[in-house]
């Protein structure tokens, strides 16, 4: 079960009203890489986690801690837009950017850029939505459980990496001691949270479950001749001097390999024809579909195949 606690983990109040602000905060509760998302992911990997004891609790103290994080913002949200309305209007008689789209003169993207989300108005009544910067709500594609460990350590370093950098921007966007003294703890928090996905990702391969390929049973399936070659496609050969062209490979079973004009290895495609019943472009008009009552050259074939085997099938059975 869940036990939610009264008090939040941290949490500073802005010095001020700021709806324009507020809209921007929303990316970290509800965009791709937002609290919303790796507390979701978090969560299912701990509930689908068949692995040893301590890689599912601690999955699950995250998860949980990540909602506590939603929690945070949402709060945020709620001072950043108390008495959003009526502030808007007073700022925007000392802002001329504002000032100008209340006035009804600006163009659209000037509007958009300037203004407040009316949804925090119209529909949450001054709070935080579950929902990106630009309204987009909340997917739960965004999120990432696969069953495999390593893989899912992997994605929540890339969402922990993603969300504190989108963080660390938000906290330069804004002169509100509070906002900032409230990021700040959210950005030690993020800190530490990919150290303990590196940490985690060591810890794993250590006990023995993965490889450095994931999972390690590719190296059975695929072809080896093509498993540590860097194809060179694109004009320039710059590429050649990383660490990924030359050298043993990073899972030690191999030997990097720089082709610096890889060719095709495949023959050029040729599709099979549309059925002619769905109506799709052939590469002969002889072969499109005219009516139930004209067939064409391929309903005429596969006619007369059709006639022959029941001409054969007659003659076994007659014999």
């Amino acid at each position: 079960m869940f036990y939610h606690k009264k008090q939040l983990q941290y949490f500073t109040p802005p010095d001020r009203p700021d709806p324009v602000y507020a809209k921007k905060l929303q990316e970290l509760i509800g965009g791709p890489m937002g609290e919303m998302t790796v507390m979701m992911q978090y969560l299912f990997q701990g509930w689908n986690c068949r692995g040893p004891a301590k890689y599912k609790d601690m999955l699950l103290d995250i998860g949980t801690e990540e909602i506590g994080h939603v929690e945070m913002l949402a709060t945020m949200m709620a001072h950043l837009l108390d008495k959003a309305p009526i502030k808007m209007q007073e700022d925007g008689a000392k802002d001329p950017v504002v000032g100008a789209v209340m006035g009804g003169t600006n163009p659209r993207d000037v509007i958009m850029a300037a203004a407040m989300s009316p949804k925090h108005t119209i529909v949450s009544g001054g709070g935080g939505m579950p929902e990106d910067s630009v309204g987009v709500p909340w997917n739960g594609r965004y999120i990432i459980a696969s069953g495999n460990l390593l893989a899912d350590f992997r994605s929540n370093l890339h969402a922990e990496s993603q969300g504190l950098l989108q963080a660390v921007r938000l906290y330069e966007m804004t002169d509100d001691a509070g906002v900032k003294d409230h990021l700040s703890y959210m950005i030690a928090r993020d800190t530490m949270h990919q150290n303990q996905w590196l940490a985690a990702i060591e810890d794993l391969q250590s006990e023995g479950f993965e490889e450095m390929v994931v999972p390690k049973i590719a190296y059975e399936y695929g072809k080896k001749e093509a498993a540590y070659q860097f194809w060179n496609n694109s004009e320039g050969e710059e590429s050649s001097e990383g660490r990924w062209a030359k050298g043993t490979s990073m899972d030690g079973k191999g030997e990097f390999e720089y082709v610096a004009n890889p060719q095709p290895l495949g023959p050029v495609p040729t599709p099979p024809q549309p059925d002619p019943r769905l109506h799709g472009t052939p590469s002969s008009p002889a072969m499109q579909k005219t009516s139930d009552a004209a067939p064409n050259i391929v309903d005429g074939i596969s006619q007369a195949v059709e006639g022959v085997g029941e001409t054969i099938k007659r003659t076994i059975i007659g014999g």
